[in-house]
């Protein structure tokens, strides 16, 4: 290794362990027939052990959790095509990891004895082909079963394509991770677990993991990207370390308007929306989708709601339920209508720069499979009629509620 490269300075500046994450490699490939993505993570892996420094280089296949490059195209895979004409890499049997199990490992290993310099193989407890992660993946969050007819013609570039066709990951991440698909990579080894003892009920499992990873929609004990602790399934900003593709799809309709209104009048418009006032944009649309919800075995219009101006938590109100109310501030609902998918709609006064009334209006749908997508796209032409006549139409009521409070 070069004097002066990074690990020569980590042993110089008195560095104890490196730890290192890498990509685990096929039993009895040599390493010039890996892919140039494998080849480049075991080479980091040999510098880092030639380093000096006590280090233990972890190799894991596919890890399962939301963010992860790897998990992501299986999913948006997955989820988007009922119907897969796939590569023959589908058929490459696999060791995945549950992310939880990578970050104890992870953790443990920086704690390893100094005699210790070696890497180690990640594995959870299945061993399975691509094709059967994306028929369990179907499996565990509610999908139909996916029919997978894999061909030998597509080649890792044009398995990158057409990846880069179906999901948002990039091209440029897509390629690699195919290219690697090509390999059989399952554990050799398990001696970690010497140093680093699983937890009694052992690694968590492909299914369980899957669960996990969807779990930020569904339950408060896991705050991710579209949920906080405090509010279960609350959408919210997606953090700063993430990739745009990261998470699953979430589509947006967003809308701002500046209100000549003070805030209170424009907050007493937003807590009196629905029922018998009405939702403020083309009532004949909202009253087909009532109807077409109900005619699906839904709710529809008729709940209406319990008081005409005020609103409370896990109020019904017409399809929607309240699910977060900050008074004077935000008021956050969650679809309670037969959809492919997941809705909410925020209404929210904010103030600007210039001390002017502004108010915000988002609307938020995560899709279920391709029923979900082709729903969100067959709706969203009408979104500048329905939501953006909403915004207008409620900045413009606010105003006439402000200027009502002015004459009394």
């Amino acid at each position: 290794m070069p004097p002066g490269s990074s690990p020569s300075r980590a042993r110089a500046a008195g560095v104890r362990r490196i730890v290192y994450l890498g990509g685990l490699t096929p039993t009895g490939v040599p390493e010039s027939e890996l892919s140039p993505h494998l080849r480049s993570r075991a080479e980091v892996g040999h510098i880092l052990l030639g380093s000096g420094v006590p280090t233990a280089v972890l190799r894991a296949a596919v890890i399962i959790g939301s963010g992860s490059a790897s998990f992501e195209m299986l999913r948006y895979l997955t989820e988007r095509l009922p119907l897969m004409i796939t590569p023959s890499w589908v058929r490459t049997r696999i060791q995945p990891i549950a992310v939880r199990d990578v970050l104890r490992c992870l953790v443990g290993a920086a704690t390893l004895p100094s005699d210790v310099s070696r890497t180690f193989d990640l594995g959870g407890p299945d061993v399975l082909t691509y094709r059967g992660m994306m028929r369990r993946y179907a499996a565990v969050a509610g999908l139909p079963r996916r029919v997978i007819l894999p061909v030998p013609v597509l080649t890792p570039t044009l398995s990158s394509h057409w990846i880069g066709l179906v999901t948002p990951v990039p091209r440029s991440i897509a390629r690699p991770l195919t290219e690697s698909l090509r390999h059989e990579v399952v554990c050799a080894e398990n001696d970690l677990v010497r140093y680093v003892p699983d937890p009694p009920a052992g690694r968590i499992g492909f299914d369980a993991s899957v669960r996990l990873a969807l779990k930020r929609l569904r339950d408060a004990d896991v705050p991710t990207r579209w949920s906080s602790a405090a509010v279960p399934g609350a959408p919210s900003d997606p953090l700063p370390t993430d990739p745009d593709w990261a998470g699953g799809s979430l589509y947006t309709d967003r809308r701002e308007r500046t209100v000549d209104a003070p805030p209170a009048a424009l907050w007493r418009v937003i807590e009196g929306i629905g029922g018998e006032n009405g939702w403020y944009s083309f009532p004949l649309a909202w009253a087909v989708r009532g109807w077409l919800d109900r005619l699906v075995g839904g709710v529809g219009l008729r709940r209406g709601r319990r008081d005409a101006a005020r609103l409370r938590v896990g109020d019904s109100l017409d399809f929607w339920r309240v699910e977060v109310i900050e008074p004077g501030s935000l008021l956050r609902l969650r679809a309670e209508m037969r959809l492919p998918g997941l809705a909410w709609l925020e209404l929210s006064v904010d103030r600007d720069d210039a001390g002017a009334t502004v108010f915000r209006q988002r609307a938020l749908f995560h899709p279920r499979g391709l029923s979900g997508q082709l729903y969100w796209w067959s709706v969203a032409p009408f979104h500048s009629v329905v939501f953006g006549g909403m915004a207008r139409n409620i900045a413009k009521a606010a105003a006439r509620e402000g200027d009502a409070g002015q004459n009394t």
